[in-house]
């Protein structure tokens, strides 16, 4: 298990990196997304202080390789917003059954583990970041804005959800933009199980105080991976049964992406199987209501989302 950090003692009370504890008498890890929250901008300060932020941590990540871009985020000149999607049946955002959310610990970057601790799960490593942008104002980066992301693991399972893992909660996480409007996380390349193209969910939030309400998400989409990276990762063991799956399915015909083929939603990655970096940029235009967040089926639904 991963070690449980401890309190520092000092004269106002018990600590965290000096920061006081608002519950005194839990440990460091039950403290509440608010001081979750401080700690992370707490850290991003600091390291912006020694000239090193998320878009210096995800280049020395880069590693030479394949390289696919996914298509214009624009029409005509003009940004098109990131396609409303289900939030499948699986959420663990509360709508669903379980709510990772409501979990200290949530507002993280690296997602490997459980929120408690234990052994991160096999997969090829991946970093991904959203760009969120506020098409009301422009186009302006979304400074602020909480993002929610979960996928499956390289077995194709859903923590909280899966036979066998329901006591998990990997590859689940939560990260607030900074001004850039940027988010990344830290994870593993998910499987491909039967019925869905490979895939990685997202809600974005107002704010970090509004996730523990899924009600109030402002977009909810997916972001598609190109088959070539696919065809690579799956042809390793840890992605056995994927390749399979995905022979079955393209983006053309998927349930989720099929509209128009993910063409707004695929990422862009670099790198190989010895871990690779992506991006997607997620406009959003908070102008217009949302319009997904329904759980088709259920857990063992009629339709994998």
């Amino acid at each position: 298990m991963a070690r449980i950090p401890a309190p520092e003692s000092t004269s106002a009370g018990p600590a965290y990196e000096g920061r006081l504890l608002d519950r005194p008498d839990e440990e460091v890890v039950d403290q509440g997304i608010a001081f979750d929250l401080r700690t992370l901008v707490s850290r991003r300060n600091a390291l912006s202080l020694l000239g090193l932020g998320t878009g210096a941590a995800v280049l020395a990540a880069c590693t030479p390789g394949t390289e696919t871009t996914t298509a214009s985020a624009t029409a005509s000149g003009n940004l098109t917003e990131i396609p409303d999607e289900t939030a499948g049946p699986y959420p663990g955002d509360g709508s669903n059954g379980p709510d990772v959310l409501e979990e200290s610990g949530i507002v993280r970057r690296d997602i490997r583990a459980s929120v408690a601790g234990g052994d991160p799960v096999p997969g090829v490593p991946l970093d991904f970041t959203f760009t969120v942008l506020d098409m009301a104002n422009g186009g302006v980066p979304m400074v602020g804005a909480a993002v929610y992301a979960w996928h499956c693991s390289a077995a194709g399972l859903y923590s909280m959800y899966s036979d066998g893992v329901t006591e998990e909660t990997w590859l689940r996480g939560v990260q607030v933009t900074d001004d850039d409007g940027a988010v990344t996380f830290t994870s593993v390349m998910p499987g491909c199980y039967a019925g869905r193209w490979t895939h990685i969910h997202f809600e974005v939030y107002p704010t970090v105080d509004d996730v523990e309400d899924s009600s109030k998400a402002i977009a909810t989409s997916q972001m598609a991976f190109p088959q070539n990276v696919l065809d690579a990762t799956y042809a390793l063991a840890d992605y056995d049964g994927s390749a399979a799956n995905l022979a079955q399915l393209s983006l053309a015909t998927d349930n989720v992406f099929g509209d128009d083929g993910g063409v707004h939603q695929i990422g862009t990655f670099k790198g190989g199987t010895d871990g690779y970096v992506a991006t997607l940029t997620v406009p959003i235009d908070t102008a217009t209501a949302p319009t997904a967040g329904g759980v088709p089926g259920g857990p063992g639904g009629d339709r994998p989302s």
